[in-house]
């Protein structure tokens, strides 16, 4: 039998700087009713795996966009750019409990408890709100931040800027406009070797956590804010120096319950069919920390909220915190997509991906200028430009080896003798159908999780070219990818490469063997 919905017992409401702030009310019990009931009434807890299980059940991954494969630095431990959520061996889940109306002062008595997980709204110097968690055994919980703290299960830092091309570059990060959160960690290219310059992070330490449900159909459901290594949520003045201040937006519900939002907010796109068969981007939300979605602030970190979509009383067909296949979460600073299992197994693995390498290269592809062969390399040396590596002129489409000439002759270009010209000058003609545009190495895209399909490798994104399927680049060329506190722009998920052109992308025109 499924649980019965939270009983609410009132509690009375507490003005701003009233007296009763300093004399807390009666606390709010939100346990479910049928908690009292006999035993067996509630769905049983999920203490770990169901007995017979061959192999751990796995909820879903997320990957981050902009990232080919691995980060830059590579994958190490919980800082990668792809991780799989699978089955815990015991439930961590946990759901509200009780909420208390406390003096600020003594909100810091308040969570003195540290084996106990709370929210704490402080909504004046006087007053605050305080929603006890309890341990929920029907679901796990997976935390999202910039935090390397061991309660943080997905390292994320930000994705390096860039809206230009660059064959393996990162691509753009948040922008100017959202409200810097901290120093360090979320140094631009992972922050580590290099002697890189750090900058500061607009993604939150504790960013947001996703709470899956341990029984079938496993539904995995995202909210914004994870819990800090007190297990504490801070929506106001903050005594530690988390990082939620009291710009976030704050409120009291309708229903006498809390809610907020975090300060540069996390964002949420659904797509609007399914992801792998009718790719099509749905629209941008903002989820709240208890899960409820809204429409987008008038800026990023703005303090007033938009418009409730969904929760309490209001209810949007197809608007909710619940993540399906391509889901998309942007977390002011990197964006990651979800994939189901069921999404997964139609995209190609990475032996999948090698041998579609290794069929591009057994075509003998030529230049058609040069007539030498060309070949993609190891998808381990994708970031290495190699000497037969191919060659793209992104306005047209023809596939050429690498050449040091045919730089337009545009004012500004310092051409010197032999048509030749520094390679950052840009443009340049394509001999074979005289159209001016970037010439750019062809790098196969590594990430199957991004693809669409499994099918051959036959167009580019432009102008940075990654190559992959027809359907791949055709689905992402539509997608509107957040960028600074109000600006959405499409880019390659493989490096985030703002797209160009009327389309975003390019059929590849390769010249065969002439034997």
């Amino acid at each position: 039998m499924k649980c019965c919905e939270p009983t609410l017992w009132p509690v009375g409401m507490v003005l701003e700087g009233s007296s009763e702030a300093l004399c807390p009310p009666p606390s709010l019990e939100l346990r479910p009713s049928c908690n009292k009931s006999p035993p067996g009434s509630c769905s049983t807890p999920h203490d770990g795996l169901f007995t017979g299980d061959k192999e751990p059940i796995k909820y879903g991954e997320l990957m981050v966009l902009g990232h080919n494969g691995s980060l830059a630095n590579g994958d190490k431990g919980r800082r990668r750019s792809r991780l799989a959520l699978y089955k815990r061996p015991k439930a961590n889940g946990v759901k509200p409990d009780v909420i208390h109306n406390v003096s600020t002062p003594l909100v810091s008595k308040a969570l003195s408890n540290k084996s106990q997980h709370s929210i704490s709204y402080t909504l004046s110097r006087s007053h605050s709100v305080i929603v006890e968690y309890t341990h929920d055994s029907n679901t796990d919980m997976f935390q999202i931040g910039r935090s390397t703290e061991n309660m943080i299960d997905f390292v994320v830092t930000d994705t390096a800027g860039s809206s230009t091309s660059g064959g393996g570059g990162q691509g753009q990060g948040a922008g100017p406009g959202c409200l810097a959160r901290g120093q360090g960690q979320g140094a631009v290219g992972e922050g580590g070797g290099g002697g890189g310059q750090s900058v500061q992070s607009t993604i939150s330490r504790y960013a947001c956590r996703i709470m899956c449900e341990r029984s079938a159909p496993y539904t995995a459901r995202i909210y914004a804010a994870g819990f800090d290594s007190s297990k504490n949520i801070f929506l106001g003045v903050s005594h530690r120096g988390d990082d939620y201040s009291e710009r976030a937006a704050k409120w009291r519900t309708s229903d006498g319950l809390m809610d907020g939002l975090t300060t540069n907010g996390v964002l949420v796109m659904h797509p609007a069919g399914e992801f792998v068969s009718e790719p099509a981007p749905g629209v941008w939300r903002e989820i709240s920390v208890c899960g409820n979605v809204f429409a987008l602030r008038e800026t990023r970190s703005a303090q007033q909220r938009g418009t409730l979509v969904r929760g309490g009383s209001s209810v949007v067909e197809n608007e909710s915190n619940t993540l399906q296949d391509g889901s998309l979460i942007d977390l002011c600073g990197a964006t990651l997509l979800w994939r189901t299992p069921s999404g997964l197994r139609r995209t190609p693995t990475l032996k999948q991906l090698e041998t579609l390498r290794q069929e591009l290269n057994a075509a003998r592809p030529q230049c058609p200028v040069g007539f030498n062969t060309l070949a993609f390399p190891s998808l381990a040396r994708r970031e290495i430009v190699d000497k037969k590596q191919p060659w793209v002129y992104v306005n047209c489409g023809h596939v050429h080896g690498y050449h040091n000439w045919g730089y337009r002759k545009d004012k500004g270009h310092n051409v010197g003798p032999g048509g030749t010209a520094p390679a950052s000058t840009g443009e340049r003609e394509c001999p074979m159908c005289r159209r001016v545009g970037p010439y750019v190495p062809l790098w196969l895209g590594c990430e199957g999780g991004l693809y669409l399909d499994a099918g051959p490798p036959t167009h580019a994104f432009c102008p940075c070219g990654h190559v992959c399927s027809e359907k791949t680049v055709a689905g992402w060329s539509q997608i509107p990818l957040p960028h600074g506190t109000h600006a959405f722009h499409a880019a390659c998920p493989f490096c985030g490469t703002w797209l160009t052109g009327e389309h975003g992308h390019i059929k590849l025109i390769f010249q065969g063997p002439v034997d």
